[in-house]
């Protein structure tokens, strides 16, 4: 392994478990909005439509071919008429409700904190970002993961989303880093790892789902605390 100074990590999907506290607050959402009366027969029906719209939906959002807006328009009132529900039955402010509520859940994916207090003590450590500004503000300050970063990368203030060059580049000239001596780890192939491939910085896959891993990446882990063995 060579010689890094500098340490990019994503958060959403990384660091912090989406999945696991999105499927929380969507427990909790259902169970407030009464969803079964108004036609939805499981939250587990529910969870699981609304995740596979939303991956997708982040999918185009880091790509641009979608705004923020248009994600958060999106992702549940698909969810809701994919399940069978009438569009003039679906809840006033069920979005606004996620959003206040998600980002103040607090799981982490296992090993998150003794592993970034480890690299800290070796390494110069910032976070990238494709989440809003907002939301993750509060899942940082929430989950007491601040002390660790120097910086916190949001591509919505920068104005670029990963995987664009921009918001790399822009990551390097705030930390004061150089490609050769810089890594990023993150979950998204597309927005993390060729991203930060194709802009000339190493990369390493965060796979715990042990996805297939495609012949051009050259590295990747299961469990966050495997980058205590590797770095």
């Amino acid at each position: 392994m060579k010689k890094y100074t500098h340490l990019f990590f994503d958060l959403d999907h990384t660091i912090w478990d989406f999945d696991k506290n999105a499927e929380e607050t969507l427990q909790e959402l259902y169970e407030l909005h009464n969803l079964q009366a108004l036609g939805v027969a499981s939250a587990v029906a529910f969870i699981e439509t609304y995740t596979r719209n939303n991956h997708q939906l982040w999918a185009d959002y880091h790509l641009g071919k979608i705004t923020k807006d248009v994600l958060r328009h999106l992702r549940f009132n698909k969810t809701f008429t994919d399940l069978g529900m009438q569009p003039d039955l679906i809840p006033a402010g069920f979005e606004d409700a996620y959003v206040q509520l998600c980002p103040t859940k607090t799981n982490l994916f296992p090993h998150a904190h003794e592993t970034l207090s480890y690299l800290q003590s070796k390494y110069t450590l910032h976070l990238i970002s494709n989440g809003f500004r907002e939301s993750t503000e509060t899942k940082v300050a929430g989950t007491d993961l601040a002390k660790y970063f120097d910086n916190v990368i949001i591509s919505e203030v920068v104005g670029v989303n990963k995987p664009h060059p921009d918001i790399f580049k822009h990551a390097l000239e705030l930390a004061g880093a150089i490609k050769e001596e810089s890594l990023m780890i993150g979950d998204s192939l597309e927005a993390d790892i060729y991203g930060a491939l194709n802009f000339g910085m190493d990369a390493i896959f965060f796979n715990p789902l042990n996805a297939p891993k495609p012949d051009d990446v050259p590295m990747q882990i299961q469990s966050l605390d495997e980058l205590t063995q590797m770095l």
